[in-house]
């Protein structure tokens, strides 16, 4: 379609953080299609989450969050996380209507006509009051660069290529990342596998105590500060240390999570530090995390010189007419279901026409 289609709300993105979204939008009175149109490029319901690898079951995951009006209840633990979120997810779209349209991409946003925004899709474009951003962090893995990594003969991957632990079997893997993901595969990899290496930039901080409310609100203190002041959002794990389980206490006592420093540099058969020690291995798995998936907002110029977007609730301070959902204090599954409660109230006090003055 060539012709730009007019609607007072555009989602980008249908995972957590966009469904939390487009509920408070209808729950205000917008009509799905007619009021806005929330656009997913996935092929179909769970956001990231269809993604997972089958071995990440429910029951290993934690933090997940119930969408604002649908609990998730019943579900298996055994089950793979995937399965489970993408069914409950298919299960709120339907429940609440919500119309979503997929496969989409929102490949630009524009300064519009007349005060408004020219969302540009691989289905045609959309001019819009008011953009509610939700397309989350898998799109842009992270990959750091280290001097050889070229050369390196074996096998690199990233977390979002993981498919379980069965492919590692009989091999050396060394182990990049002192986030949850990085803690999971070795747990996994390290039965089957040859050898295992974990490396982390920081020394690993492990939580003994709960995460309770308090702790979850000076969490979320934390990063909202950063993006405040226009930095980029911090990990979680970051602020909030490596959850103490069962299962990662069995890891520490076997050695399986004895944490090494970075290394320096990649050899063509392993990895090196500067002291000349050297580590042998077939596979290095970077579970280094993910960066905002926003390139397709760079027509704006939203980016501070720090880095990041000033976000104060989930408005950008630089172009109210934008939320971002999913992105450094709402990044959280309870954070993202508030922030749309949040983004939807500012949105009902723009005008119709201009944006309003920050």
């Amino acid at each position: 379609m060539n012709a730009t289609r007019e609607i007072e709300v555009v989602v980008a993105g249908a995972g957590q953080a966009g469904l939390a979204g487009a509920y408070h939008l209808r729950r205000s009175g917008f009509e799905p299609d007619r009021d806005f149109v929330v656009l997913d490029h996935s092929p179909g319901p769970g956001g990231a989450w269809q993604y997972r690898w089958p071995s990440l079951t429910y029951g290993k995951v934690h933090g997940m969050h119930a969408l604002p009006g649908m609990e998730l209840t019943d579900a298996d633990p055994a089950r793979p996380s995937a399965d489970v979120v993408g069914e409950y997810f298919d299960r709120y779209e339907r429940a609440f209507a919500l119309r979503i349209r997929r496969p989409v991409d929102v490949r630009a946003v524009r300064e519009g006509d007349g005060g408004r925004l020219l969302v540009e899709t691989s289905e045609g474009a959309w001019s819009t009051r008011a953009l509610i951003n939700a397309t989350g962090t898998w799109d842009r893995p992270f990959w750091p660069r280290y001097p050889g990594q070229e050369d390196f003969r074996g096998r690199q991957l990233h977390t979002a290529q993981y498919a379980g632990p069965e492919e590692f079997a009989g091999q050396r893997v060394v182990v990049v990342g002192g986030g949850a993901s990085g803690t999971q595969h070795l747990l996994e990899i390290a039965p089957n596998a040859a050898g295992t290496t974990w490396v982390t930039r920081r020394p690993p901080v492990f939580r003994e105590a709960p995460f309770d409310q308090e702790a979850g609100r000076a969490a979320v203190a934390l990063v909202e500060e950063r993006v405040r002041r226009g930095l980029p959002p911090r990990s979680v794990v970051s602020v909030t240390g490596l959850p103490l389980n069962d299962a990662v206490r069995q890891g520490l006592a076997d050695g399986v999570l004895e944490r090494q420093p970075m290394f320096d540099r990649i050899t063509p058969d392993g990895v090196e530090w500067r002291d000349g020690r050297h580590v042998a291995a077939d596979v290095i798995l970077w579970a280094t995390g993910f960066r905002a998936a926003l390139d397709h907002l760079a027509p704006l110029r939203l980016r501070e010189p720090g880095g990041g977007i000033r976000v104060e609730g989930a408005r950008v301070v630089a172009d109210p007419r934008i939320h971002l959902l999913g992105y450094g204090p709402s990044a959280s599954t309870v954070g993202a279901n508030r922030a749309g409660r949040t983004a939807v109230r500012d949105i009902r006090r723009l005008p119709a026409g201009e944006p309003v003055a920050v």
